[in-house]
């Protein structure tokens, strides 16, 4: 694990336009053969808690899921990782409304569509609407987040959303609240409830 961290912070750099030496000689050395590309950390947390939970190791799989920093940096991530450069499999989640530059994207990288799977709004509002409202709102109390949410739904500019949207904003309102709940989501989900995008990313890794 602590090597494919040292691949992503090798990419990382060379997407901010560092070296891409040491990204290549960790991937030939750690056989790494497909990059799941994420939008953010939470995304990440998602897709390794749910990996863990059906016995997944996708380091030694040779699997590495790296968040991008958002999603308008997957042509760049593409480039470096896809045909034009290291030559991985690429995989990922997108979300709906982000799909045509996805599109655009893997076409420029000569890199296949097919590893990609879209989410609706964006994977928070995908685990929302599989657990629902009520569960989502006891975790919230379990974390001790029941009164911060509460005031939130109470303020003038969110009421009248529907509740799943409402939380989804809810999530993103605090640093580290969503990477946190990606994870605590996730965990909570009854293994015939995993939302479509996620379930069918990790069948297919």
């Amino acid at each position: 694990m602590a090597d494919m961290r040292a691949f992503r912070d090798a990419v990382t750099g060379w997407a901010a336009g560092g070296p891409g030496g040491p990204a290549g000689e960790l991937a030939a050395r750690l056989r790494v053969r497909t990059a799941v590309l994420l939008e953010g950390p939470s995304d990440l947390a998602a897709v390794e808690t749910l990996a863990a939970r059906r016995g997944r190791d996708l380091s030694s799989e040779g699997v590495c899921a790296l968040p991008m920093g958002g999603a308008m940096s997957v042509g760049r991530y593409a480039a470096l990782l896809g045909p034009p450069g290291l030559g991985l499999r690429l995989a990922g989640l997108c979300d709906e409304g982000e799909q045509g530059f996805y599109d655009r994207a893997l076409e420029r990288a000569r890199a296949p569509r097919r590893g990609f799977f879209v989410c609706v709004s964006d994977l928070e509002d995908e685990l929302v609407r599989a657990l629902g409202v009520a569960r989502v709102e006891e975790i919230l109390a379990a974390e001790g987040d029941l009164r911060a949410w509460q005031t939130f739904v109470s303020q003038p500019a969110h009421r009248g959303r529907p509740p799943h949207q409402r939380l989804r904003r809810f999530l993103g309102t605090k640093k580290g609240r969503k990477i946190r709940y990606g994870r605590l989501l996730v965990e909570a989900l009854d293994s015939e409830r995993v939302p479509a995008p996620l379930d069918d990313l990790l069948a297919s890794l």
